[in-house]
């Protein structure tokens, strides 16, 4: 499986949260303490907006561990950003290549996935020929994370994002009860078009890969009056993860199984992620 991180809020760079806290994406890379796999080194990828830059997000993927990646530190670094995912890869059986590392970007959407599709192998034709054929030369990679990205695109991710993440998520236990696959689906996701954030935690079995998000800032500033890096936070500044960053007592509430949420300037929202039919 893998792990991954969605920030949103005052413009930080970007290794504030890969590199610095006590259980940064890197560090998780290397000692996942919530993962299935200790290690994650199968690729890694950031895709972040720009502060005054174009509304397509810039990306960068690679294939090697992100712990030792020099680029990847020399670009964390310098650079700024209100909104960006992060994901470390840890491969289900599909090939580690660039194209197969997350995010996956389509204009200017962005979507990364911890978890799998089960038997994917028997279950991809059916689900690629749903995909809508002026969608389908984008796909590049061979994961079936991308064939969700795409799915979910295919049903209107870009209209009304829940429900067309519910219809993909239809789509793919249908064909996985018509193949008989049990439990076929393993997922948390984030996705954003730049603006705001949305996320989904569920699975088949209804034992979903763990998920968290950051407390509200403004109650973390009253819990913490004297702590000078939650002080230069905005009240909008909101991260979700796989597994807390940090040990701060109160930071972190865990994401409730079969629950999806927003982020979004004003009050977030989290609700019940009910899987439709396609």
């Amino acid at each position: 499986m893998c792990r991954w991180l969605a920030y949103s809020g005052t413009p930080i760079r970007l290794e504030e949260l890969l590199y610095k806290p006590r259980f940064s994406l890197i560090d998780q890379s290397m000692h996942s303490r919530l993962g299935v796999e200790t290690t994650n080194g199968d690729g890694f990828g950031v895709g972040w907006y720009p502060v005054d830059g174009p509304a397509e997000p810039a990306l960068m993927r690679g294939v090697g561990p992100a712990w030792s990646d020099a680029n990847l530190r020399e670009i964390a670094g310098s650079t700024v950003s209100p909104l960006f995912l992060a994901h470390i890869r840890a491969s289900t059986g599909t090939a580690v290549q660039q194209t197969n590392c997350h995010p996956f970007r389509y204009q200017n959407w962005l979507w990364q996935h911890n978890g799998s599709i089960r038997d994917f192998a028997r279950l991809k034709r059916d689900l690629i020929l749903a995909v809508a054929p002026d969608l389908y030369p984008a796909m590049v990679g061979s994961t079936d994370s991308e064939v969700m990205f795409y799915l979910a695109l295919t049903f209107g991710l870009r209209d009304r994002p829940i429900a067309a993440i519910e219809r993909m998520a239809g789509l793919v236990e249908s064909v996985g009860r018509a193949h008989g696959v049990p439990d076929p689906l393993q997922m948390t996701v984030a996705t954003t078009d730049g603006d705001r954030i949305w996320c989904v935690r569920y699975s088949t079995e209804g034992h979903s890969r763990s998920l968290f998000y950051s407390t509200a800032t403004s109650a973390l500033h009253r819990l913490y009056p004297d702590n000078k890096q939650l002080a230069r936070l905005s009240d909008e500044t909101r991260l979700v993860v796989s597994e807390p960053l940090g040990e701060l007592e109160g930071a972190w509430q865990p994401v409730p199984e079969s629950s999806y949420g927003v982020i979004q300037k004003g009050d977030d929202e989290l609700g019940r992620f009910e899987p439709a039919g396609p």
